[in-house]
């Protein structure tokens, strides 16, 4: 007997900058993030990839990412991808595109994948407004002493 729905496993995600097609039909991925570098905040970003790969499933799905703000609570954006997996030895490649995306605030922001409303990772973004570095050559701050002073 076979089985005519299998939920898949999520084989990869990775959040990127863009996401491009060689003429051998390779994807390659650009500006694989870790952390989003921000001047300051509130920003938009005009746009983020997730690069999401699913394996090992059979049927039809939806492949949802939601980007949660640093209070763990507040959704800031969503993309649905429906997909299908004919058999448990296919693949499917997903790429959820979201634009116009607004960090109001720095913090850890999370990266949430499911699969037909099951939540299968979950995993931190940190949008962070980097440390201004010292000069070469300049001295540290005393201990105590407030910075600027």
């Amino acid at each position: 007997m076979q089985p005519n729905r299998i939920l898949p496993d999520l084989q990869s995600s990775l959040v990127c900058q863009d996401v491009r097609q060689e003429a051998n039909g390779n994807l390659i991925l650009i500006g694989i993030m870790q952390f989003i570098p921000v001047p300051e905040t509130p920003v938009t970003a005009a746009q983020l990839l997730v690069f999401n790969r699913w394996c090992a499933g059979v049927g039809q799905f939806t492949d949802t990412v939601r980007i949660v703000a640093p209070d763990s609570s507040t959704v800031v954006a969503k993309s649905d991808l429906k997909f299908v997996l004919q058999h448990p030895h296919s693949c499917a490649t997903n790429v959820n595109v979201i634009r116009n995306l607004e960090f109001k605030v720095p913090g850890v922001y999370f990266v949430e994948v499911l699969v037909d409303d099951v939540l299968k990772l979950r995993y931190p973004l940190p949008v962070a407004i980097p440390q201004k570095q010292a000069p070469p050559g300049a001295q540290p701050p005393a201990a105590g002493t407030p910075p600027g002073q």
